[in-house]
Formats: C-alpha cells, structure tokens, sequence
C-alpha cells in the first residue's frame, strides 16, 4: 500500500470527524457516502455530506451546503435523522437514492418508475443533488432532483408552485427549530385558486397574502421591483405554475429562507469582504402584511394612530375588541343596503389601504378602489366584498359549520346542469359505465372534444351530501399521478354531480377478473400498475399537504388511463389525519367485505396500516386474478389471503399466479410481491409496513421480513349483520361500498 492513502486511511480511522471531500461530484451504484466524507460540485460552490445542526447534539443529517462559506449553511436536507456517525448515503439500482443508519433505511427517494441503466447521483454547482442515468443523452433527463424538494431555503433556479403534469408541489418549508431540520408547520406555498396565490402559512392558517402576480410583481409586494442583484419571474401554462428566480452575475450568492422561530422569510445575500450574511429583503415588512389584520371592512395603514380603520360606512363590529387593539372582527354597515334610492348610490374613493380577509379579493397598495355602497341593477343586486358572486355549488362546497366556508377550500370548474346532459346525451343507457355505491357513473364528451366521467349521486342517499362534499374538499386538494384527476361538480336542485377526466380502460376489476380481458395485462403490466398504487398512497399517506386514510381501496376503486397508469378514485368516505395521528375510531364500519383490515371490521380503528392491509389484498388479486372473497373449498381456506399462507406455508405460493401472466414473468419477482402482500395483511397492525417501506421493498432486492400468520375475520351468511366485539356492521358481498357515515 502506498503510503499516502495509508497515512489519510489511518487518520479517518483516528480522527472520525475528520471529513474526506471526494474529488468527484458524482457516485455510482458501487460506491457510497459515509458520515466523514462529502461529495463537492464540480466547480466547488457547494458541498454534501452529514452534519449536526446543534453541535452538542449527536443527531446527524444528510444536507448541502455553501461548499466555500466559512460558517456552515445548509441549504437543503434530507428528511431522516441518524444517531451518531453510522449513516451511508448510496444509489440502488432501480435509481434511488438510500440513506441507512446501519442496516435501517431512515430516507430514500422515488422516482418516475422509469428504471436506469446505469443510475448516478450527482452534486451540481446550482446547489442540486440530481439522480440521473449515466446512459441518458440528455444530461439534465433527471430521474430524481433535491430542487423538487425545497426545505427551508430557495436557491436561484429553484420552482415554486405546481407541477400540474404530475402533481408535484414546489413550496419551502421551514425547519422545527434551528437544531431540529424536520419540516415545521410554517412553509410557503402556492394556492391554487382561479387567481393562484402565493401564502405564507401556518398549519393550515393563512399568515401572510402576497396577491396574485399582475404581470409585474405579485400585487401585495408593490416593492418588488427590477433591482441590480436579481430577476424573478412568474410562469403559469397548462404544465406547470411556479415563481423562480435568478441571479444577474455568479458573484453574487444570495438564498431565500423561511423561518419558523420568526415566522419571516428572508432574502439574504453574502457579504464576502465583512464574511456574513446581510438581510436584503423581509416578509411581513410590518403589521399591514398579516393576513386579515383588519377583519371583514377594515383596511389597514401602518402610520396611522390606530393602523385598522373601519371603510366609510361601516363601524366595529365588536367596540370594545377594537379598542383594545383585536381587529380580527371587522366592521359591520351602518345601515343596510337600500336599493330604492339608485340616484343615492354610488361609489366612494378609498386610496392607499391594504385590506384582505377572503381569498377571493386582491390585497391591494397604492392603488385605488371602488367599494361598492349600493347599486341597482335589473333588481336589486347585493354586492358583497368579496367582488363575487357565490353560487349554489360554492355554498355547498364550503361548511356552513364553520361560518361560511373554508378558506382552504379550492375553487372548481363549476358546470351547469345542461352541459352536462349534453355531455351524457340526457343521462342516457348507453353511456352508463358504472355504479357505485354513491349513483351510477356515465361518460360523457365537452364541446371541447374532453371526455369526461359523471358521478351522479343517488337523490335517495341520504348521507350522500356529506359524501359529495368529502369528496370534493379531498380531491381538490389531492394532485397525484396516480390519483384519478377531478375537472369540477355540479350542484342544481338535487341533482349533485361530480365531474373527473375519463379512463379509457375503466377500472382494474373489469380486467383481472375476466378470464378473456385479463391476458391484456402481462406481468410487466401488472407490476406497473402494483408500484403506481403503492406510489398513490405513499402521497396520500405521507407527501400530500394533508394526510389521507382512504378506508375503501379496492380493485373497483383503481382506475387505467389509455396507457394502462392506474389512478386510485373515490375517496367518499376517506378521511383527513394530523401529520402526527395515527389512528382513529368510528362506531360504524363503512368499506367493502373482503378488504377490510381486521381492527377496524372489528374495532372500527383505522389508520395508514388499514390501508395497507386493502393494499395487501389488492396485490394478491393483482397476481391471482382472483377475488379475495371466493371460497377455495380445496382446503377449507376462507379466502385468497387464507389460501395464499396455506400454500406460502407448504412452498407453493407460485401455485396463485394467474395463468394468464405465467409466460410473461420472472418468478423471483412475483414471489417477492407475494412476500410482500402477505406482510401487508398480517393480523396485527405494527406487524405491517408503511407504504413507503413498501415502495422501496417493491423496487429493492433487499431481504424481507418473515410474514406471521395473516389477518382475517369470519364472515357468515352472505349479506347477513356480523357482531364483532359489540358492533354492528354490514358487508357488501357485491363489493358496492357501504356508506353509513357518522357525524364528523
């Protein structure tokens, strides 16, 4: 052995915080980064490896940073914790990135499905870590990228806003607190209104508003303006929606970061001669900036004695809140609307005031506003502040529990009653797809030449309403390519309709089920569609702003585009978790027989894991072509999940493979996704996996756990009430879901 490499091997084996910094900016399937070493971009901007953000801490991170700034600056973080100086950061080989402490993963990535040939990963100097095929002609062909993932900080190039193609959003979220990087509840985000706003938030709250972009700059930030360091720009097509900026020279090194200590975000820019950081610009600048500082009628102006004032007109709502400075309330009239003295009405000039408590006004600064005392037009019109007229589907979209609607609501494509009886030519026979457990579904053409998928709930249903508005609430705010894409709804009279693009194969049950359909889809077909599902519910679960049981997964509820992409549907009876709850409870059991995890048939508990289990179930259908409820009298097994661990059990688990897909697969594969499935079923809910954990068994060659006994629960005479510890529910043997809702 040399003995320079002797001299460098033996002081990391003496110096472990000594840190190695690999001449190269990329690594490969056959190598790795361990806590010590760093990987550095090409021309050295920036630098990756572990870091503690509280140097007594022994928490580590995987993270980027300034590769030249003295004080260490991290720019992006890997969500995974790792205690002591174990972690290994490596690429497999379906082309994720994978960091372990020891043997356990704490972090990995997913990718497109589109497997690599010869994946690397690889530092840029723009500050992203890139996964790509070395093959690949095209170099910036990204298979994964960091920038897709801000944490806490925006650099120059980063997007954010929407990818509308995939579903993706881009937004920053701040850290928990300067020595704990896991995402906080602050963050910045686009909201996808008609007019698309960028908020800051916090939870679910609105912070502060910067107005839609008006060409220029966004309207609440009159002051951003061209300047000399860097250019913004907005972009909004049919593929994406995002807000980026850049730097006008390399000498200049400046970030955006958000702040949850503070709840500020920051521009700074680096000051190389005094060696710090200078804050360039700040949000909120002043009081002004809060969103709905004023309350309803109340405009704002940070030099006067009292910064809220009530509109002309218009007088506290609560008196004495207002004197003790608790704006929040608003301002009420002082007198009705009186539309019988039109020649009376009129407008009133209001200049320089910043206002905005709904979504669907425009904060606006330095410009002038017409407020709208009174008018008579054909009758008599009442014109709220809001400067819109809300319709008899917007007022059904919102809850009227909570006084008039949620501000996190999002706006819909709202279709009249006629256009979609066109659509459907009256709703007729032969445009009828479906029927589910909500009404019958009927496809339909737009005049633009769309085809459209019509849920028409039953006028009998009577929870239906509660489903309809679940529906629409959760799927508005879900944007997955896996998840089956809402175009809008339809409420008139009693007839309520919702409104999703059409799949052209319909669902999967229509395939695997029917012994001449079925040959359609080969293995590799399958597959796809097995890690598209799983893809789904790792969004659903753990990637979506909000955290989503969907409660009834079921081959009928999974949908294929003209490409055979499956797309997860019907999420009436899903429901919303808190990023830290883990399971709830329901006195009535809604879902179809057969998928059912045993908990909650038995107890009404429901969690991520009870998806996992209908996943389980899912997976072994996708294989055997057969449903879970038929009987195998063979062997007495109650069911395909009983079936398939009698034969597992005996080493012939192969013996379910549908006949269909026998020359069309690579038996290793197939046995590794009955393994996986069985462990998805498994009796006890801690014993199953979380379906990020199945993602990466599904695309790994990793060993696998051994599977206990399954789950499962006996069932009597079909259609009968099963009592279950004292509770009473119904099974659906005809898999149409059962939907006895509980009040919320």
């Amino acid at each position: 052995m040399d003995i320079l490499p002797l001299l460098i091997f033996v002081a990391f084996i003496l110096i472990p915080s000594l840190k190695v910094s690999i001449a190269v900016d990329t690594i490969a399937l056959s190598q790795s980064i361990s806590d010590g070493m760093t990987l550095v971009s090409q021309h050295e901007k920036f630098e990756l490896g572990f870091f503690s953000p509280d140097e007594n801490s022994n928490k580590r991170y995987l993270g980027i940073w300034y590769k030249n700034i003295p004080q260490q600056t991290v720019v992006w973080v890997a969500n995974g914790a790792i205690n002591g100086s174990s972690g290994m950061l490596t690429v497999n080989s379906t082309g994720n990135l994978v960091l372990k402490e020891h043997d356990k993963v704490v972090w990995y990535t997913t990718t497109s499905g589109k497997k690599a040939q010869n994946p690397v990963a690889q530092l840029l100097d723009s500050g992203s870590l890139v996964v790509r095929d070395e093959s690949e002609v095209d170099s910036e062909a990204y298979l994964w990228q960091s920038f897709d993932y801000p944490s806490d900080t925006t650099l120059p190039g980063m997007k954010l806003g929407w990818n509308l193609s995939t579903g993706m959003e881009w937004r920053m979220t701040s850290w928990k607190s300067p020595n704990d990087p896991s995402p906080g509840d602050f963050y910045w985000g686009l909201l996808r209104y008609n007019y698309p706003e960028f908020y800051m938030m916090k939870g679910t709250k609105k912070f502060v508003r910067v107005g839609p972009w008006n060409g220029l700059h966004f309207s609440g930030i009159p002051d951003q303006k061209p300047n000399p360091i860097s250019s913004f720009s907005y972009t909004s097509n049919k593929r994406e929606m995002y807000y980026n900026y850049s730097l006008k020279s390399e000498a200049v090194i400046s970030r955006m970061v958000i702040n949850q200590t503070s709840y500020m975000s920051f521009r700074y820019i680096w000051m190389a001669n005094e060696q710090f950081w200078k804050v360039y610009k700040s949000l909120p600048k002043d009081n002004c900036d809060y969103y709905a500082m004023c309350g309803a009628y109340g405009t704002c102006m940070i030099t006067g004695a009292h910064i809220c004032q009530c509109l002309q007109g218009f007088s506290p709502k609560s008196p004495q809140a207002w004197n003790t400075s608790d704006w929040r309330q608003g301002c009420v009239r002082n007198k009705p609307l009186n539309c019988t003295e039109k020649l009376k009405d009129g407008f009133v000039k209001v200049e320089e005031k910043q206002e905005g408590h709904k979504k669907e006004v425009m904060t606006i600064v330095t410009v002038t506003i017409a407020i709208i005392l009174g008018m008579l037009l054909i009758g008599c019109y009442r014109i709220y502040t809001t400067l819109r007229r809300r319709t008899e589907s917007s007022d059904i979209i919102h809850d009227q529990n909570k006084g008039g609607g949620s501000e996190d609501d999002h706006d819909l494509p709202l279709l009249d009653l006629s256009t979609i009886v066109t659509a459907t030519d009256s709703f007729s026979i032969e445009n009828k797809i479906g029927e589910g457990g909500f009404g019958p579904v009927y496809k339909g053409k737009l005049e633009s030449g769309q085809e459209i998928a019509v849920k028409r709930l039953s006028r009998s249903s009577g929870q239906g309403i509660k489903e309809f508005k679940n529906e629409v609430k959760l799927i508005a705010k879900l944007q997955h390519r896996n998840l089956v894409k809402l175009l809008g709804c339809c409420v008139q009279e009693q007839d309520k309709m919702l409104v999703y693009e059409y799949m052209t194969n319909r669902s999967l049950d229509r395939l695997i089920f029917d012994d001449t359909k079925s040959k359609l889809l080969d293995w590799p077909k399958r597959f796809n569609i097995i890690c598209g599902i799983a893809r789904g519910f790792v969004y659903l679960h753990q990637d979506s702003r909000l955290r989503i049981i969907h409660r009834d997964l079921k081959a009928s509820n999974v949908l294929l585009d003209d490409e055979l992409n499956p797309k997860i549907s019907d999420f009436g009876i899903a429901r919303i978790f808190g990023r830290d709850q883990i399971e709830g409870n329901t006195k009535r059991v809604v879902g179809t027989y057969g998928y059912m995890a045993p908990e909650y048939a038995a107890d009404g508990l429901f969690s991520m894991k009870s998806d996992v289990f209908s996943f389980g179930v899912l997976l072994l259908e996708i294989i055997s072509g057969k449903r879970n409820r038929g009987f195998y009298l063979e062997n007495r097994s109650l069911n395909l999940v009983t079936h398939t661990w009698s034969l597992w059990k005996e080493g012939r688990a192969l013996e379910i493979i549908d006949s269909n897909i026998k020359d069309s697969c690579v038996q290793s594969e197939v046995l590794r996704c009955i393994h996986i499935s069985l462990l998805c079923v498994q009796q006890h809910a801690e014993d199953r996996p979380v379906m990020p954990s199945v993602v990466l068994m599904l695309g790994s060659e990793s060993e696998l756990a051994q599977p206990k006994e399954p789950g499962f629960y006996v069932k009597g005479d079909p259609g009968s009430t099963i009592s279950i510890l004292s509770r009473n529910y119904i099974i659906s043997t005809n898999e149409i879901t059962i939907t006895l809702l509980e009040a919320r």
